[in-house]
């Protein structure tokens, strides 16, 4: 079966195939993914294998050009010559010491120097045609005698980053640089590699998580931060690829979900947290006196006072996180079951005092989620029964196993509902003698934000001091 036909049975878009869909293509039909793709798109451009290819290599022909640059003498005002000194072997300065790996991340680095001296021809931006670029100049020097490798991974990242093209809309580099480069890298390593379709899906489900939402705003003017989103996206790639390919790690997230869900989140971003990072870094975006001259003088004073204030509101604000931090000698809270301190730990705490809070035997149990904490009722249900029935503390591992068929087997009732308020963690006791509850906002672990109890605050603040649970303001 040829993978037309494989798409026609399927019922789906030929010539436009899903990542996701050309990944089922390649189990089904036992093809290398890159192979897939490359043959899609022969066969509906009515072309040769090789046609193809020699497109491939042609569109990555400017963005070569410019690593070069990077790597001999390129300067960029925001990363400096970041390419050309990390390109000198004798110095034995290396970011990883799997040579490919660095090699990787160099030239990645190089071509992002170069971008800001001729530009980078983009797929979904010329963030991620960095990584690209610097994958395929690695390639080429480390499998110089193998063309049709080189030719799948290209496939592989390219395909790829079509697809986050499409979802990028807005600044972003969620669906650009460490987006697109960690998803589209991690494929290319599993086809390097020569791993299975379902360990790149994997390794792609991997690299996307940790970028979520990550904006482009505080570095596309502020120097150096590129640097490390760049070369980050290769190297969460590099992590991803190898526990896809060498460990048992469940996933199963389907890669055509993830992409979805990032070019979504992509959206959110830009509307909710780029213009929180506009404000911290703007005072140190570069600035060019020959542009300035075209601003009027009372904007660039009203500009400059603001920078002035963000900076000592920042720094007032760094201040009183230390004021509350815990010292060096006594920094971490209980040990907390679950994998989260967040998702567990924190309605876990909630509940304990509730079950301190009540008077006789438990017979109903009541929780409310805010969305978030109800969308893990799956981890955080456990430690909240265990808290409210038993009075456990985070760290009671045991009972965390075992408190669900206790639960049942006791004839408690237990009742979850979702409530539409940011943070929210209530949980009501129902015993024989004496109800309780305790309203709160989820804070991580062994901390929360008191709203309201059932008892006096004082009386709650003791008890929560006994129990090392940290009653915080805001």
């Amino acid at each position: 079966m040829t993978v037309l036909e494989f798409a026609k049975e399927k019922g789906y878009h030929f010539g436009h195939l899903t990542i996701g869909q050309c990944i089922e293509a390649a189990t089904a039909l036992d093809m290398r993914v890159g192979d897939v793709i490359i043959e899609e798109d022969a066969v509906f451009e009515g072309i040769r294998r090789e046609a193809v290819c020699d497109a491939m290599h042609a569109a990555f022909d400017h963005n070569l050009k410019a690593c070069e640059i990077g790597l001999e003498n390129g300067y960029s005002s925001l990363l400096g010559k970041v390419g050309a000194e990390l390109n000198n072997p004798a110095d034995g300065v290396r970011i990883v010491d799997d040579a490919f790996v660095n090699r990787v991340v160099v030239c990645t680095l190089a071509a992002q120097v170069g971008n800001h001296t001729i530009g980078l021809r983009p797929c979904a931006g010329t963030g991620d045609s960095c990584p690209y670029t610097g994958f395929v100049k690695a390639v080429m020097e480390f499998y110089p005698d193998d063309p049709e490798l080189l030719n799948r991974c290209m496939a592989v990242m390219l395909k790829i980053g079509g697809m986050y093209r499409i979802g990028k809309c807005t600044t972003g580099c969620n669906m650009e640089g460490l987006g697109a480069g960690a998803c589209a890298t991690a494929a290319a390593f599993v086809e390097l590699a020569g791993g299975t379709p379902a360990q790149m899906e994997t390794a792609m489900t991997l690299a996307i998580s940790p970028t979520i939402s990550v904006p482009c705003t505080p570095r596309v003017l502020a120097p150096g931060l590129c640097a490390t989103h760049i070369g980050g996206g290769v190297l969460i790639a590099r992590l991803a690829s190898q526990l896809a390919m060498y460990t048992t790690i469940p996933c199963g997230i389907p890669v055509d979900v993830m992409i979805a869900m990032a070019a979504q989140c992509h959206l959110a971003s830009a509307k909710h947290i780029v213009p929180v990072t506009i404000r911290y870094m703007e005072s140190f975006f570069k600035r060019d006196s020959r542009v300035e001259e075209y601003v009027q003088p009372e904007v660039l004073e009203a500009e400059a006072q603001r920078k002035t204030e963000v900076i000592h509101a920042a720094l007032g604000e760094a201040m009183d996180m230390a004021d509350r931090a815990n010292l060096i000698t006594s920094p971490f809270a209980d040990a907390c079951v679950g994998g989260t301190s967040e998702g567990v730990g924190s309605p876990t705490n909630c509940a304990r005092l509730a079950h301190f809070l009540a008077k006789g035997r438990v017979t109903k149990v009541r929780v409310e989620f805010c969305p978030e904490m109800f969308a893990r009722r799956t981890i955080n249900m456990p430690g909240v029964l265990m808290a409210a029935v038993n009075g456990c503390g985070t760290d009671d591992a045991k009972s965390y196993e075992t408190i669900l068929e206790e639960v049942k087997a006791r004839g408690i009732e237990v009742e979850v509902l979702e409530v539409d308020v940011p943070q929210l963690q209530k949980v009501t006791v129902y015993a024989t003698e004496q109800d309780s509850f305790v309203d709160s906002l989820n804070r991580a672990g062994a901390r929360l934000v008191l709203r309201d109890a059932s008892a006096p605050r004082e009386e709650v603040e003791a008890l929560a001091k006994k129990l090392n649970i940290v009653i915080i303001d805001r």
